[in-house]
């Protein structure tokens, strides 16, 4: 079949990927200049595949989808043309003394919705010292031994080049979509099947509302990083540091950077990193890794998170076209998974993104 792909971010890219796998010819229009350029906001995230921590804020729809992709990232990884890290060492929950509470009600929460093999194990300061001789100034620790993370844009490159039978077009927004046909400044574009997985640009109008659940009906949430070059770190795995008044994740990236993250605003700001985002990451960053100290500031990011007035995915198929939206914070721990469900919805129960 011919398929149309509008928008070229993470789940564009799987589609284009698992369905040029099955043979078909792929057409994919995205506004931003080439493959590198990072305007999806899969490019900004810390491609934490943490599917038991999510149950703090997810369902578990999204558990499910979560272990799902975690075999289909497996399976997917080995395949792509390019290199991309690919861990599952699991994670670590950190807490310092004086915290106690806001971690316990969390490990509790997690404890009660997680499987029994999923459970948050707690781990002596003296064993983390052992195995995260970096880490320093915690009071209390807790290991998710199941689960990983990915190197995202090495990803959502690999991704592309990936591609067989795949034709780009940069530069090249998408004004309206319909059954089957992709507008844009070129004219008119017909296929057998199209998808839309323009996130934030799949809203037809100015301003979302507060009451209608459509992948059509998106708004945008603010996420800020950084990126710190750090030579002497050693930190084989992501943490989470649990804090009262806010998340934050560090995530090693070889070969020696680090990766901070994130903050969570509800605005669909894209200026810069604020000044107070920047204190407040870097402050707890250096709370448990004392070695930042030194490190350098190599790169920020400001990107728009898509959500549903639920926060949770989305798929809508009818006959000729499929939207899938709202991925907001879930993305790399679920896109696999969510795009496979979509292709089912085309090609018919048996398809696995396995084969």
């Amino acid at each position: 079949m011919k398929i149309g792909i509008a928008g070229a971010g993470l789940a564009g890219r799987l589609c284009a990927f698992l369905l040029s796998k099955q043979g078909h010819e792929i057409t994919v229009f995205d506004p931003a200049s080439g493959p590198s350029d990072p305007v999806a906001s899969g490019f900004a995230a810390a491609g934490m595949l943490s599917h038991v921590a999510e149950l703090e804020k997810g369902d578990n729809n999204i558990y499910n989808l979560g272990v799902r992709s975690l075999a289909l990232w497996k399976h997917i990884v080995p395949q792509l043309v390019e290199p991309v890290e690919l861990h599952y060492n699991g994670s670590l929950m950190l807490a310092h003394r004086g915290d106690e509470g806001a971690a316990n009600r969390l490990i509790s929460l997690l404890s009660h919705k997680a499987p029994a093999d999923q459970q948050p194990q707690k781990i002596s300061l003296e064993q983390l010292k052992i195995e995260e001789p970096s880490i320093s100034g915690v009071a209390h620790a807790w290991a998710l031994p199941n689960e990983g993370h990915i190197h995202t844009r090495q990803a959502m490159h690999a991704l592309y080049a990936s591609s067989a039978n795949t034709h780009w077009h940069w530069q090249t927004p998408v004004n309206k979509l319909s059954p089957q046909t992709i507008f844009t400044q070129e004219g008119e574009h017909h296929f057998d099947w199209v998808f839309d997985t323009r996130g934030l640009g799949a809203r037809e109008v100015k301003f979302p509302n507060a009451h209608t659940l459509s992948c059509q009906n998106v708004r945008g949430v603010r996420g800020e990083v950084l990126w710190l070059q750090v030579p002497t770190l050693s930190l084989s795995r992501p943490i989470r540091l649990l804090h009262p008044r806010y998340c934050v994740y560090l995530v090693p990236r070889k070969p020696d950077i680090l990766f901070i993250g994130a903050s969570e605003i509800e605005s669909e700001d894209r200026s810069p990193i604020s000044v107070r985002t920047t204190v407040e990451l870097l402050t707890a960053a250096h709370s448990v890794l004392p070695e930042i100290a030194e490190a350098r500031i190599i790169h920020t990011e400001t990107n728009l998170r898509p959500a549903l007035i639920d926060n949770f995915p989305r798929i809508e198929t009818e006959q000729g076209l499929s939207r899938i939206n709202g991925l907001f914070r879930h993305g790399w721990l679920i896109a696999p998974a969510i795009v496979e469900n979509a292709l089912q919805e085309m090609l018919g129960e048996q398809y696995s993104a396995m084969s």
